[in-house]
């Protein structure tokens, strides 16, 4: 344990406190006083027990006020999570969508490809029987010409 000495209310007294704490204390000991003095001046000599209740009373109510506004951003905070986790979810399912959507325009692209290709084919073999066809009629039309 240390000893701490600190100043109240014009007054010396000597602490004890955890090793380490030391500056705490004081600090802690100069945040009293100085609400204390404050209270002092506004009320003026009510006595030195009525103004160490009233300055613990403020002290307290202050404490509380923080604890309530910290459970309140808490409590916003825990709602902004959600909505964000909200949010993303919705967009892992919008990309999920858009992902098997495109699979699908890939699927039916290919589809395409490979009906053109079959397309040109028949195309390609239609104009070879036809060629093949125009050439047989030519020849045939040289030969009758040929003969008369």
């Amino acid at each position: 344990m240390a000893n701490v000495n600190v100043k109240f209310n014009n007054k010396d007294y000597l602490l004890s406190c955890d090793d380490g704490q030391e500056e705490s204390l004081k600090k802690l000991t100069i945040f009293l006083d100085k609400k204390y003095n404050e209270l002092k001046d506004k009320l003026g000599n009510i006595g030195e027990n009525k103004l160490l209740l009233i300055t613990s009373i403020q002290l307290i109510d202050e404490y509380f006020d923080l604890k309530d506004r910290v459970s309140e951003q808490k409590l916003k905070l825990d709602n902004l999570s959600k909505k964000f986790t909200e949010l993303k979810n919705l967009a892992i399912s919008y990309k999920d969508q858009k992902d098997n959507e495109i699979h699908k325009l890939n699927i039916e692209i290919d589809k395409f490809k490979k009906d053109m290709e079959a397309n040109n084919n028949t195309y390609e073999t239609m104009l070879d029987r036809t060629t093949k066809s125009l050439e047989k009629i030519i020849e045939n039309t040289g030969t009758t010409n040929k003969v008369q």
